[in-house]
């Protein structure tokens, strides 16, 4: 089954979580490996708050001059400063981060932001809160509206990933979280691997559909029936995602948004090192056999 859809590959995989390797050296890499574009990750080093309007445009020309795409950032940062927080100051600081985050995406000519929209808890973080899970819909719901504006101003969108939050961790109430704002700025970025601990991609995008902005690709090994952290590995063809199944649902769905590897592979922990340029060539390699190309 061939996708045509733009093919991505996360920074991160190619430049670590420090963010040390600067941007047009990683965007040249990524050319190399063959994929259409880099997802350029907003929190740490070379590509972080703070970062100015001419320093984005080198980087979009750059970008531009390699043949290359910037369809989508992503970024780790609502980890440490939850959009649902029980605390106003920590989602004023969320709130001035997403706007942020959404002028950097327009300046860099990025389509869609991946935004964490809220978390109950952070399961490998124990000093953030629990959260109830109606004051986290309440909360993430005010701060979103307030960040509405700023994206609909930029025409950015504003994608919310099913990640392991323990909040809108099922298709329907990722729907009904969406549809109440009734903004074409507001999504959804699907991570395929994300929901396979309890639950598989194929309902999730047929539920979706139109909603869907982003898609991340990585794969998952189920245990015990469902599964644990090191469940992530460093193989994209290795894992219980079923990829037929789910490229037939994103074409059902007309999917034609981009498609973007985040392989971080918690199998390896507690020696998980990124960057990992031979998993960077080897993830591209699969991801191109997957997609059909």
């Amino acid at each position: 089954m061939k996708m045509k859809n733009i093919m991505q590959m996360n920074y991160w995989t190619i430049g670590g979580f420090e963010g040390t390797k600067p941007v047009e050296q990683a965007l040249a890499e990524a050319k190399k490996m063959g994929v259409d574009g880099l997802e350029l990750t907003f929190d740490a080093g070379c590509f972080a708050p703070g970062i100015k309007e001419e320093r984005c445009q080198a980087i979009r020309k750059c970008a531009r001059d390699l043949g290359m795409k910037i369809e989508t950032l992503a970024t780790g940062f609502y980890w440490g400063a939850a959009l649902s927080s029980p605390k106003a100051q920590v989602r004023q600081k969320a709130i001035k981060f997403t706007k942020e985050y959404l002028q950097v995406a327009k300046w860099v000519g990025a389509k869609t932001v991946l935004v964490v929209p809220g978390a109950i808890a952070v399961a490998w973080d124990p000093s953030q809160p629990v959260v109830p899970y109606a004051e986290a819909w309440k909360n993430s719901t005010a701060s979103l509206r307030q960040c509405l504006p700023t994206a609909k101003k930029l025409g950015v969108n504003i994608a919310l990933e099913n990640v392991w939050n323990m909040f809108l961790t099922d298709p329907m109430a990722m729907k009904s979280f969406v549809d109440q704002f009734k903004s074409s700025c507001l999504g959804v970025y699907f991570d395929v691997g994300n929901c396979m601990i309890n639950g598989y991609p194929e309902h999730w995008i047929e539920i979706l559909g139109k909603r869907i902005k982003a898609v991340h690709f990585k794969n998952f090994s189920r245990e015990d029936c469902g599964g644990v952290l090191h469940g992530f590995g460093d193989d994209l063809a290795k894992g219980d995602v079923n990829w037929q199944a789910v490229l037939k649902a994103l074409q059902k769905v007309k999917y034609t948004g981009p498609i973007t590897t985040e392989m971080i592979p918690f199998c390896r922990l507690p020696n998980m090192v990124l960057p990992d340029m031979q998993l960077a060539r080897d993830t591209a390699k699969k991801m191109k056999k997957i997609l059909g190309r």
